[in-house]
């Protein structure tokens, strides 16, 4: 017997009324833990665009802590990813987000495989909610966001997607958590929280 590990597409919408630092902690552990190759990894994120700075900014601030090497040092948060085919597989869409001209990396976007297949935490920020890194399966540590000003259009965008396994929604404000958990379409949705995320 054997246990297949497959991806979701997962992803993350945020409200407004989030708090940063909570929502910060979770896209990194969400999107990068385990390398980023485990069914329930945030792989989208939709962040309004009155917050998207002040995130941003916390976000690469912390993300410049995680250390990346050999699962021998208890220090490292992520390790290499599973084989050669992954890692190739991977690093053509980081490929694919550097040559376009509707994304940025503004994280990560380099990989060593000379001693094992180790790839950094790479984010993508895009204007396009239908790139290719927000639609097609990565199952890698590369997480692509956007920001919206339209609730409604966000939440139309992420629902469009083909497959999303988890949603993950980020909001203080109830009335707002209420409405997204009606609306979203996923097999699970997690509220102000990230599956295995222990703050």
């Amino acid at each position: 017997r054997i246990v297949g590990e497959t991806g979701g597409k997962d992803f993350c919408l945020a409200h407004e009324s989030v708090d940063l630092d909570e929502l910060s902690t979770a896209m990194i552990r969400g999107a990068y833990e385990f390398q980023g190759q485990k069914c329930s990894a945030m792989s989208r994120a939709y962040i309004p665009t009155t917050i998207w700075d002040d995130l941003r900014n916390k976000y690469l601030s912390e993300l410049e802590t995680v250390k990346v090497g050999s699962p021998r040092d208890f220090t490292n948060f992520m390790n290499a990813v599973i084989d050669k085919p992954a890692f190739d597989s991977i690093v053509s869409y980081i490929h694919y987000a550097k040559e376009s001209d509707d994304a940025e990396i503004i994280s990560g976007g380099t990989y060593d495989d000379s001693k094992g297949y180790f790839i950094q935490p790479t984010t993508i920020m895009t204007t396009d909610p239908h790139f290719k890194t927000m639609e097609e399966e990565i199952f890698g540590p590369v997480l692509t966001s956007i920001s919206f000003a339209n609730e409604d259009q966000a939440l139309q965008i992420a629902n469009d997607t083909p497959y999303g396994l988890t949603a993950y929604l980020w909001t203080n404000d109830l009335t707002r958590a209420l409405r997204f958990t009606d609306k979203l379409e996923a097999g699970m949705i997690w509220v102000n929280s990230e599956n295995v995320r222990h703050l």
